[in-house]
């Protein structure tokens, strides 16, 4: 999934920009790695180009832009504004996507999007932490050098003209993310719906505070292992990991908004604090709390209130070794014991090599089976399935309820990806169609289509795709599309959330119904009673 990030950068040093996207920089630092001799060592591969200047001499240039409008002379100015694209690792195997690929794709996001702007495109074939993703850096001057045609996403009608500075708002970063769906739609790559706001929402601080505290973790567990001790703690965990487990353990178990908040408190020593109809979680750590957009969607009121009104509430108890945060009261007694009550399979011992090679192994395998089988049979209980013929028929239901949320998912997603392709291909429409409008009334058509043929080529590819989308009607407005991917985007994620409890309880019923075929299989319960038997 191809994700954009962007970063406002109010160095006056152009070139630092340029060092860091062809010299390599450590990844947590951003220091660049000095060779033996103390110089710079060039990244392994990138590709560079530049737009409205040359990528070689891009700090030049844009200060003698700069000097030429006597704009950014100040340390408060934004100097110069860095995208990165990011895509999907997953696309260079699957979907054929290749260094050069991804280049000529940032050259063309530059060009439609940033008119009018010095700007540097960079590809690097690797990703962070090894993950190997192809991603495309865009660094552009915040000063506009040329004067070009206003486009719609412009909101100002001085964002068109030269000497004006790069306007970003949350329209426009919204506009930049639906291109940045449609172009990897358009060529058919991963993608996700940028638009909708996260479940688990990550920062780019949180994230690369867990790695640099996971390695420092990492560095000391190796030290105590050396001295022959046994670290406790292995994964490392940031305070807003630890709320958001917090959050999620409290909201299982509650029956109330005010379960809710209490256990948060007694457990975890998390207050709850509420503004304006909103959460905000106080970690016992910090002074400040942290409000529960900054942690994902999961996490705000309205899905709390919801989830305790629709699921009961579920017994769990905390794990000694689980890292939680100091409550300001600990009763003192017996250290608590976990209380495990998923369902796991019955092992069979006939075909467990390892059971046949080691009695000790053995043993243990059929005391983690008893266990399974109680735990089994009280599920049976709880949920009064008394005969087989009930737990099947239990079974078959889950599975229908499990097949229906799937089929109507996938029916919302395909209906989400039409709408998206709608509202691009409309945008791309009216953003053309006073080009197109000025070439019927042009005198002399063949110079006006040479000097507006990328224009009026897209105006083509719109107008095709909305009238085999739309047929013979009256096109719809970006409104009413906008409204309508709304509706849709709320429906996705409510047939998630019913898709996700139906497997789960799928997977919980079909574990059971094949423990009990392994207990009456072991008991002898299914063979037929022979006439010895009888007599």
């Amino acid at each position: 999934m191809a994700v954009i990030k962007h970063i406002a950068s109010k160095n006056a040093d152009y070139g630092a920009a340029e060092r860091y996207l062809i010299y390599q920089h450590d990844e947590f630092t951003n220091k660049p790695v000095l060779d033996e001799q103390g110089r710079r060592i060039p990244r392994e591969a990138y590709l560079i180009d530049g737009l409205n200047c040359s990528a070689d001499t891009f700090a030049i240039e844009c200060l003698r832009l700069n000097k030429q409008f006597h704009k950014n002379n100040t340390r408060a100015e934004i100097k110069s504004h860095h995208y990165i694209i990011s895509f999907d690792p997953r696309d260079r195997d699957e979907n054929g996507l290749t260094p050069e690929k991804a280049q000529q794709l940032g050259m063309e996001y530059v060009a439609k999007n940033f008119p009018g702007h010095q700007a540097i495109v960079c590809t690097h074939p690797d990703g962070h932490n090894s993950s190997g993703n192809i991603h495309v850096h865009i660094v552009i001057n915040s000063l506009r050098k040329l004067d070009v045609e206003r486009q719609d996403f412009m909101e100002r009608p001085c964002d068109c003209l030269a000497g004006n500075k790069h306007h970003l708002t949350k329209g426009y970063l919204e506009y930049l993310k639906q291109e940045t769906m449609a172009m990897c739609q358009q060529e058919e790559l991963y993608q996700v719906d940028l638009l909708t706001p996260a479940k688990v929402h990550v920062s780019e601080n949180e994230y690369w505070a867990k790695r640099k505290g996971q390695a420092a973790l990492d560095k000391r567990n190796q030290q105590m292992q050396a001295d022959g001790l046994t670290p406790k703690t292995t994964v490392f965990e940031t305070q807003k990991d630890l709320l958001r487990r917090a959050i999620t353990q409290a909201m299982l178990q509650s029956r109330t908004l005010a379960d809710f908040k209490k256990i948060l408190m007694e457990q975890y020593g998390v207050q709850v604090k509420e503004s304006r109809g909103r959460f905000s979680y106080l970690h016992p750590d910090r002074p400040k709390p942290i409000t529960g957009r900054k942690l994902g969607t999961d996490f705000e009121k309205e899905f709390i209130e919801q989830y305790i009104a629709t699921h009961e509430p579920q017994h769990i108890e905390l794990n000694v070794n689980e890292q939680k945060a100091p409550a300001p009261v600990k009763k003192p007694g017996k250290k608590p014991v976990r209380d495990d009550k998923s369902i796991r399979l019955i092992v069979d011992l006939s075909n467990c090599m390892k059971a046949q090679e080691n009695r000790f192994y053995a043993q243990k395998v059929k005391v983690g089976n008893l266990q399974q089988m109680a735990k089994t049979i009280s599920y049976l209980q709880e949920h009064q399935l008394g005969t087989i013929e009930a737990l099947h028929a239990a079974v078959a239901e889950c599975q229908t309820v499990y097949d229906s949320t799937l089929s109507e998912l996938k029916a919302t997603e395909q209906q989400l990806k039409a709408v998206n392709s709608q509202i691009h291909y409309t945008g791309q429409y009216f953003g053309n169609k006073k080009v197109w409008e000025a070439y019927q009334k042009a005198k002399n058509k063949p110079e006006f289509l040479e000097a507006h043929r990328s224009e009026l080529m897209l105006f083509e590819a719109a107008r095709a795709a909305l009238k085999e989308a739309q047929g013979s009607g009256k096109l719809p407005s970006l409104k009413t599309l906008k409204a309508q991917k709304e509706e849709l985007v709320k429906k996705k994620n409510e047939c998630y959330e019913t898709y996700s409890f139906a497997k789960a309880k799928r997977k919980e019923l079909q574990t059971v119904q094949s423990n009990i075929d392994a207990i009456l299989n072991t008991t002898g319960l299914e063979k037929e009673p022979t006439s010895k038997d009888r007599s």
